[in-house]
């Protein structure tokens, strides 16, 4: 959803960087995950929302018990999500990205292109990383995320049907 950026102020607020739509659309949660510091393999810490304002400056946020600059400084350059659970479904016609990572692709004809690793943005439209891994050799393909290639996305079964071919874009 985003990244603490650094510290903002001395009151233990934080700047984040917001990957969401809507810059404001954080403050609607009122449980944040953070990504354990670097070098802690205990993955995420969960953090309660005390403040958030988006202003001219910085989108900032305070978490509870995070009061002065020297505590904020331990959340910088750290990745925020939000509890999956928290997210509901998504509006009708649309996919939560989160949803797509992890699933297998494939085609109607059953062939198996790999593994959603990412998503990005273009501008035009966005586009699935898909990688798939044989052996030592990893292949990264790129989708386009538009309804003439979305055949289907089953986000149970963790898959996602593409009318895509394996030759193509392989020149």
């Amino acid at each position: 959803m985003g990244r603490v950026a650094a510290p903002f102020g001395i009151k233990g607020w934080v700047k984040l960087l917001t990957f969401t739509e809507s810059p404001d659309s954080l403050d609607a949660y009122a449980t944040w995950l953070v990504a354990s510091a670097k070098g802690s393999k205990a993955g995420w810490e969960e953090v309660e929302l005390e403040d958030f304002a988006v202003n001219v400056k910085a989108v900032v946020a305070k978490f509870k018990g995070c009061n002065d600059r020297t505590a904020a400084e331990k959340f910088a350059k750290r990745d925020v999500a939000i509890p999956r659970e928290s997210l509901g479904d998504a509006p009708e016609g649309e996919v939560y990205w989160l949803d797509l990572i992890g699933s297998e692709v494939v085609n109607p004809a059953g062939e198996k292109f790999g593994i959603v690793d990412t998503l990005m943005q273009t501008g035009a439209n966005d586009v699935l990383v898909v990688k798939n891994v044989v052996g030592d050799i990893s292949e990264e393909i790129l989708i386009p995320f538009v309804d003439d290639v979305i055949v289907k996305v089953d986000r149970l079964a963790k898959t996602v049907t593409v009318e895509w071919e394996k030759s193509w874009g392989k020149d």
